[in-house]
């Protein structure tokens, strides 16, 4: 079976070109520059499109098991697909938690019946586990998930567990940092002020800029003191920065991440957001929000994700300290990036660079996250002028709601290809064929 989509505007590798991509079965066969086309068994005429590859997002929370009121992989891999997003890794909080070789390998079964896009899921780390941790193989598992910070499912590691996980780690460990002791102590401060009412404005004062830093120097210095693969998420203060050197991804042992969450809102939109920007770490002032992305330009922060994270909307409603922090965002995070670049912020090269790209290189994924030939056909068609607004009715969430409802995105998604196939179009899902298990090359 061969699929050409031609005459398409291509973003890739730095480049921007019209032309046209050929593909066959599941892999990308040709590349064709300028106005030419082929023969092929179908085509879709993509002029005034933009052809991205597909989006990785190394950080999502999809909820399966246990928490399945919330979000499932067959619903969160289905606004994800409607996002641009082709491969995700997901993170083990989940009930039961993900940390025995057993419950890791029945997450990847699930997936593979019921995922749209392709999948991997970190190994998680607990104070005592090190031993299952070790049985996890490095090419067919992204990572190892260290929450030095705790978060929706408590599996806070610290002290001797700590050291031993990073004494003996086999791969890359991926880690949430907020260090609890003072995340704690604020807590009990502002209880103190406003009992069960704190108000959410607080968020940021409680997971303080301190918290993150505390946490993420005690991270890096572990990684240099035993050698340690360190990726770490979600960063979110600009003080932080200082912590990262720029570089090529490839000659670094210690990667950051950035949300896109922590690119687009700062601490004044908590006035009108509430709880459906409370995320830990916490959103914080817009001068952590324009040092973030400075970071990013520079190369202190290599990759950009989402830390997808659903709740219901009936649990977002609770006070301050009953609503639990996370909030959906697959469906919308690459278009809210093209936004930033329509805004100036950034371009449209550097985006892939960042969204695709880069976390291809940092997992060392086996031949994803680019339009070449050879490489699996995940691909992402999107209209450049057709604006659309985010409301509950054209989300795909199983919570059906948006941190972005109400905005006006001048980009929209209109064909999403996983492994060659058209999962995605226009509003539309074909549910005949499922993503794969992603394969590391290390």
């Amino acid at each position: 079976m061969q699929t050409l989509i031609h005459h398409a505007t291509i973003i890739n590798e730095g480049k921007k070109f019209t032309g046209s991509v050929l593909i066959e079965n599941d892999v990308i066969v040709s590349i064709i520059e300028g106005s030419g086309v082929v023969a092929a068994d179908e085509s879709i005429d993509a002029r005034g499109l933009l052809l991205l590859p597909g989006v990785i997002d190394d950080q999502v929370h999809f909820r399966d098991p246990g928490l399945t009121h919330k979000g499932d992989i067959y619903t969160e891999s289905k606004a994800a697909v409607a996002g641009g997003v082709t491969s995700y890794m997901e993170m083990p909080n989940t009930i039961p938690q993900t940390v025995t070789i057993d419950l890791l390998e029945e997450k990847y079964n699930r997936a593979s019946e019921v995922s749209f896009a392709n999948y991997s899921f970190y190994m998680g780390a607990t104070n005592h586990n090190i031993e299952e941790i070790l049985k996890a193989d490095p090419a067919k598992v992204c990572g190892i998930k260290c929450f030095m910070g705790s978060s929706t499912g408590n599996m806070l590691v610290e002290g001797e567990g700590l050291e031993t996980l990073f004494k003996n780690a086999h791969m890359l460990v991926a880690t949430h940092c907020e260090e609890e002791s003072i995340v704690k102590a604020n807590r009990e401060k502002w209880f103190e002020k406003y009992g069960e009412n704190v108000p959410v404005e607080c968020h940021p004062l409680i997971r303080s800029e301190e918290a993150c830093y505390a946490s993420t120097s005690k991270a890096v210095n572990l990684s240099e003191k035993y050698g340690t693969r360190l990726h770490v998420l979600h960063l979110s203060t600009a003080r932080e920065m200082e912590l990262f050197q720029a570089g090529e991804i490839c000659d670094k042992n210690i990667t950051a991440e950035v949300c896109v969450h922590h690119l687009w809102f700062e601490q004044n939109d908590y006035a009108k957001k509430g709880n459906r920007i409370k995320w830990n770490p916490a959103i914080k002032t817009s001068e952590d929000k324009l040092a973030l992305r400075k970071a990013l330009s520079e190369g202190k922060i290599d990759v950009v994700a989402t830390d997808h994270a659903p709740h219901t909307w009936a649990e977002k409603q609770n006070s301050y300290f009953k609503a639990p922090s996370g909030g959906p965002l697959v469906q919308h995070s690459l278009i809210a990036m093209l936004e930033l670049a329509k805004q100036g912020v950034f371009t449209y090269d550097f985006i892939v660079e960042k969204m695709c790209h880069s976390p291809a290189r940092l997992f060392k994924i086996n031949k994803r996250g680019y339009i070449r030939e050879g490489y699996k056909a995940d691909l992402v068609l999107v209209d450049p002028n057709t604006k659309q607004t985010v409301e509950k009715d054209n989300v795909f969430y199983k919570c059906r709601w948006s941190p972005f409802e109400g905005e006006t995105f001048s980009h929209r998604v209109t064909h999403t290809f996983v492994n060659g196939n058209l999962v995605y179009h226009a509003g539309l899902f074909s549910e005949i064929h499922k993503g794969e298990r992603l394969i590391f090359d290390r």
